[in-house]
């Protein structure tokens, strides 16, 4: 969960793909037709093989060249401790229960609503952190961009507290069959599945220096959106790295003019040397203005000596009179149990949840900014046990990108993001839902 140095586009020959791009101010071309997007078949959790002898003594040296405290943002790290996929794609990863995400909006109160959202939030994480060992995801180059889409059965949206109706641990729904999306983006729509509501997701990297991403998510018909900026800033702590979510996300309902501004946890890999596992810690916030409810969520870390791994606890409040509607703890890996003031109570097994496949378009139909189409060259050399070949094709990214912005200064051209608008501290999608009402 380390940030390091990487780079630009490859193209799609069998070699190491050095050949530059054209220096516009854009991140990519207009975006295709994805009419033929299809199912992700994609597993990006790893093997558990812990560090080799001569891993570890890369590890060793560079470890030895490391001060405590010292950000890691610029360190180049070795290609073996890379995860197979960008950042990018795994932040849409959280989305992996979008039957959930669509839920909240179906809360007939702002009590219901602001307990649906802590529910999602806290089931999400475990499939974007898919995996025990800790591997490090691609650093997205400047303008990549990932994009995909999911169709989410409308039985499977319903009010999560009603006995009576399928919750977030019903048996999945077969979605295999379901075709992609016909319009690349966000906002597209099929007529030929009127039995499911679609959410699409698109994110960008829109800095380098700091490594900044942002990313949205939409459901035109359900008629709410997120949209969150992420800093992430890394540190060496020993035999642990840390990296902090800078930024903040906000969910909107448009049909009960409501925004949640929520935070991010914090991750750490640990035991760095031996076999490298992630946990989060932190506390994050979720706060709707208007309603007046909050809630407060807390991801502990292993203390030295014993205690669990992984202990996630929340409670959700009505801030004016203090009154607490909502309790929860468990693992935000594993089992999560939910205390209402009603005297309700309801568990979740965050392992069992079924999981609706996110689309995607095909590497070879993708734009040259598209992140599983600029990483396949590595992705490929990772899966075949190549690490000389993922490596060399690694450093050609980084030296194009390094390569391009002196370009860039040079010609005093500043960098222009495709799908995000710098507003105050943060960065928006420059067509949210709620402009278009």
């Amino acid at each position: 969960m380390v940030d390091m140095k990487s780079s630009r586009t490859p193209n799609k020959s069998a070699g190491v793909a050095c050949q530059p791009n054209n220096q516009g101010q854009t991140s990519s071309p207009e975006t295709p037709d994805l009419s033929d997007e299809t199912t992700d078949t994609e597993d990006h959790e790893e093997e558990d093989l812990g560090v080799l002898d001569d891993q570890r003594n890369i590890m060793l040296h560079l470890l030895s060249q490391l001060k405590l405290g010292m950000d890691l943002t610029r360190v180049v790290l070795p290609t073996f401790i890379l995860e197979k996929r960008s950042l990018l794609e795994m932040y849409a990863n959280f989305m992996a229960h979008p039957d959930m995400f669509l839920s909240i909006t179906c809360g007939s109160t702002p009590e219901e609503r602001m307990v649906r959202f802590v529910e999602y939030y806290l089931t999400a994480f475990h499939e974007g952190r898919k995996g025990a060992v800790a591997k490090k995801p691609y650093n997205p180059i400047l303008g990549e961009n990932f994009h995909c889409s999911w169709y989410v059965p409308r039985v499977r949206v319903r009010p999560l507290r009603t006995t009576n109706c399928p919750g977030p641990n019903s048996a999945p729904t077969d979605s295999s069959g379901i075709p992609g999306s016909p319009k690349r983006g966000v906002g597209g729509s099929s007529r030929k599945h009127s039995d499911c509501y679609h959410v699409s997701f698109v994110a960008e990297q829109v800095s380098h220096h700091p490594p900044v991403s942002g990313f949205y998510c939409e459901c035109k018909e359900k008629r709410m959106c997120v949209n969150t900026h992420v800093w992430t800033k890394s540190k060496f702590m020993g035999m642990s790295v840390g990296v902090s979510m800078v930024g903040e996300g906000v969910l909107y309902l448009l049909e009960h003019d409501e925004e949640y501004v929520f935070t991010l946890p914090c991750a750490y890999a640990r035991s760095i040397l031996t076999v490298p596992w992630v946990e989060l810690g932190g506390k994050v916030t979720i706060n709707c203005a208007k309603s007046g409810y909050s809630a407060s969520v807390t991801f502990h870390t292993k203390p030295f000596y014993g205690g669990k791994v992984h202990r996630v606890t929340a409670e959700v409040k009505h801030n004016q009179t203090g009154n607490i509607v909502c309790k929860a703890q468990g693992e935000w890996n594993g089992v999560l149990e939910f205390t209402y003031s009603n005297g309700e109570n309801k568990v979740i097994d965050t392992s069992k949840q079924p999981i609706i496949k996110k689309k995607i378009q095909p590497i070879e139909k993708q734009g040259q900014y598209e992140s599983r189409c600029l990483w396949q060259h590595v992705t490929s050399s990772l899966k075949g046990g190549n690490l000389d070949a993922a490596t060399e094709h690694k450093r050609c990214l980084e030296d194009r990108q390094r390569r391009e912005a002196k370009q860039r200064a040079a010609s005093h051209i500043p960098w222009k993001p495709k799908y995000f608008i710098k507003e105050g501290e943060g960065w928006v999608y420059h067509n949210p839902l709620w402009k278009a009402q």
